[in-house]
């Protein structure tokens, strides 16, 4: 089976056959310079928590100490003993580099979180919890559900295998670049063997699904021989080329230069990346229809996949498990349940109430003063605010002028730390963790990108405007002395400590842990205008399946004309193009540089717009306006779309040079609606 699935991957393109071996020499390779992954000398048993920890002891040693106390003389296990000593804290305002910082900080907001009642004693039911919470996976469900979240899953079985599924799967497959083709390849191995392991018998369906590629068929974008790290400056982010395709290239010349040594340098400053330059426009997430959407995310999990593997890191997913959880209120209850309720007093909401309402108190008290976010309330305060919210929010009563500013900051690191699954979510924790063990920062914040299209709507959108809001007290740092390493290593135990964690986590674990998640912390909310975007490769590819799955069903509707000509016996008339007459017209008229825009929203209904090199998407609005003046929406609410062709409906970026865009997609219909930003 896997042969054939190679087969129709391609591999044997350009590339030659990219085998498992292969795979696993190129490790063998990479441990003269990557770091490694193996598990750090903790002692703890093999729980979902170490793995979780395991995938950052490994790429901060220098976070590790041989003089720290075990754990049986942890505070933590030991109440009546005194408390560890830490490094004196030296406050840095450098916004560049953690070495340059102290973790004092981290440390103090450890131990606000257990005086705040907020760590759960050993044994206690936190601990519970956190069991039910995440699940050790037999042998072989890694596999399964990452091929069953990559919408292969009828690849191993009649009982899954439609035929509109296989053919679903037969485009995606053909849009796969070499490594996304072999990380997939390397799951349906391993499954096997498994499944020989256990003594089944499987016949796998390999109808249309492994037909080889058609002789005219062109390359897919991602497999160009373009050098991918010599095409691109230091702080420059290609994304026209995958990925895993750029870090592979960047291992093969590494290993050519015969690097030796960590490629994490001790100079840990963060660059100024910016990308190139894209006519076609940016893609932020929101401005794709849900069903290409679905097709990004199953992409993303391939191309994340396929980055990891690149650097010898196995990143396999928690099974999330059932939590007893409160089914309302605003604490400690689930992100999805929270919205459900908050959408009933206020549809179209995307981020919880009782956040938005927490960020905006603390604004209005001004974002300069100091300490905040690090200053924590008064606990018992806390405690006592937390249930009269619980009892008046939703009916308007709460009296806002009684919390102060540093209480308000802690309910909202309370409110983030007491979510039943962590915010980043349980499957792609290890993978957060594990950026930290890639070789170079492009290829953390590459992979930091694809993780936060992986998750939820409800996560990713509150996240979001976390870390927008940490970014605007992040430019009052001069004020209130909050750099981006103050704010990074104060909300990292909130945000990767989740609700019955710590109670499993030692002392030297602790440690290692401390640097990196401050380090992914400092990442998002540095980078947050460019993780919250799509990739251009992966919008190629997104295209390339429409394409694909629009050549399958005109096939079909042109088989379906000729036995209907054949059964009625009568000439198909051929001044009708099989596309429709309104496609047809359109692009005639597109030919002669001209697209007619539609607003069917308003009045005007449509209008012709001449093409020209710098004509923007931006300025099509502006001249909409202009031209319909019973229009009272404003210019930042409304979008031009693009709809149909090689593409479902994509919101386009005022940015977008409409010619070249259209040059991509010469079948798309052009249409101005509302938006909500």
């Amino acid at each position: 089976m896997v042969s054939r699935i190679t087969e129709y991957l391609h591999l044997g393109r350009k590339t030659g056959h990219y085998s498992l071996q292969q795979n696993q020499n190129a490790q063998q390779h990479e441990d003269k310079y990557e770091p490694s992954s193996t598990t750090s000398d903790t002692g703890t048993s093999g729980t979902d928590s170490s793995l979780l920890l395991d995938s950052s002891s490994a790429a901060h040693p220098r976070a590790q100490t041989s003089t720290s106390p075990k754990p049986s003389t942890s505070p933590r296990h030991s109440p009546g003993s005194r408390p560890r000593q830490r490094p004196a804290c030296q406050r840095s305002y450098s916004q560049d580099s953690l070495d340059e910082l102290e973790m004092g900080d981290y440390w103090r907001e450890i131990e606000n979180i257990k005086s705040s009642g907020g760590e759960p004693e050993r044994g206690g039911e936190g601990e519970v919890q956190e069991e039910e919470q995440q699940k050790i996976p037999e042998e072989g469900e890694h596999e399964e559900a990452w091929l069953t979240e990559a919408g292969l899953a009828q690849l191993f079985g009649d009982s899954l295998a439609a035929d509109d599924q296989e053919e679903d799967s037969g485009a995606f497959l053909s849009t796969l670049t070499r490594t996304q083709a072999a990380a997939v390849q390397r799951r349906v191995a391993s499954y096997q063997q498994t499944l020989r392991r256990r003594n089944r018998q499987h016949f796998p369906n390999v109808r249309d699904i492994f037909r080889p590629p058609e002789k005219d068929e062109e390359p897919p974008k991602g497999e160009s021989d373009k050098d991918a790290t010599t095409a691109e400056t230091e702080t420059e982010l290609d994304v026209e080329v995958a990925f895993s395709e750029q870090a592979l290239s960047y291992r093969d010349n590494n290993q050519r230069l015969k690097v030796t040594g960590s490629l994490n340098s001790p100079d840990d400053k963060l660059p100024n990346f910016k990308l190139l330059r894209d006519k076609t426009g940016q893609t932020r997430v929101g401005d794709l229809s849900p069903l290409d959407m679905k097709k990004v995310h199953r992409l993303v999990l391939v191309e994340m996949t396929a980055l990891f593997d690149t650097a010898g890191i196995d990143v396999k997913a928690n099974k999330p498990g059932k939590v007893k959880s409160k089914e309302s209120g605003l604490f400690a209850v689930p992100l999805t349940t929270l919205l459900d309720q908050d959408q009933r007093q206020a549809p179209g909401t995307k981020v919880p109430l009782i956040m938005q309402r927490l960020i905006n108190h603390v604004e209005e008290e001004g974002l300069d003063t100091e300490g905040l976010l690090r200053i924590p309330g008064a606990a018992t305060r806390v405690k006592s605010l937390c249930q009269e919210l619980e009892s008046s929010f939703y009916d308007g009563t709460f009296q806002w002028n009684q919390v102060k500013q540093h209480d308000a900051a802690s309910l909202l690191k309370l409110f983030i730390r007491e979510l039943p699954y962590p915010l980043l979510t349980v499957e792609y924790l290890n993978a957060f963790l594990a950026v930290n063990k890639l070789p170079t920062k492009k290829q953390q914040l590459q992979a930091l990108n694809l993780l936060v299209l992986l998750l939820p709507e409800a996560n990713r959108d509150t996240l979001k405007a976390l870390v927008e809001f940490f970014q605007r007290v992040i430019e009052q740092h001069a004020k209130n002395k909050m750099t981006l390493n103050n704010v990074s290593v104060v909300m990292a135990p909130n945000i990767f400590m989740f609700k019955g964690f710590r109670s499993k986590v030692t002392e030297q674990q602790e440690f290692s842990m401390a640097t990196s998640t401050a380090n992914i912390v400092r990442l998002l909310i540095r980078y947050q205008d460019l993780l919250w975007t799509i990739p251009k490769f992966i919008l190629t590819q997104v295209r390339q399946q429409n394409m694909e799955s629009q050549r399958k069903l005109h096939k079909e509707r042109a088989v379906r004309k000729l036995l209907k000509k054949i059964t009625i016996d009568r000439p198909v008339d051929k001044t009708i193009p099989e596309v429709g007459d309104g496609v047809y017209l359109l692009i005639k008229e597109n030919t002669q540089g001209v697209i007619r825009v539609q607003a069917p929203q308003f009045s005007k209904i449509s209008m012709a717009i001449q093409l020209t090199e710098d004509l923007q998407a931006a300025d099509v609005l502006t001249r909409f306006l202009s031209q319909d003046s019973s229009v009272s929406v404003k210019k930042e609410d409304l979008c031009l779309f693009e709809i149909g062709g090689n593409i479902k409906e994509r919101c386009l970026n005022g940015e977008t040079y409409m010619k070249d865009l259209f040059q991509l997609n010469p079948g798309a219909e052009w249409v101005i609606k509302t938006v909500q930003r």
